[in-house]
């Protein structure tokens, strides 16, 4: 699965066999969620309050372009990396 972002040790995943609703992974220390990316529900796992707030803050900066990554992924195999919050 490709890591299309990664900032303070939180890494954001996008898998090439995922299926509806758009949504990206993230891994965090032990941790693991999967996020829908239209309004930022957890759909599966847990993510610390302060991991959660970090990534909920990415996804709101670059909710278009997460939607371009996904729809690149699925329609051609591409993702399109973004940047993470401390770049």
């Amino acid at each position: 699965m490709p890591t299309i972002s990664q900032f303070y040790g939180i890494k954001i995943i996008l898998n090439p066999r995922d299926h509806n609703p758009p949504h990206f992974h993230v891994r965090y220390a032990e941790f693991e969620a999967a996020i829908r990316i239209a309004d930022g529900q957890i759909l599966a796992g847990f993510l610390p309050p302060k991991a959660r707030g970090l990534t909920e803050e990415w996804r709101l900066i670059h909710q278009e372009r997460l939607l371009e990554s996904w729809d690149s992924m699925i329609n051609f195999g591409k993702v399109i990396k973004i940047a993470g919050l401390d770049q």
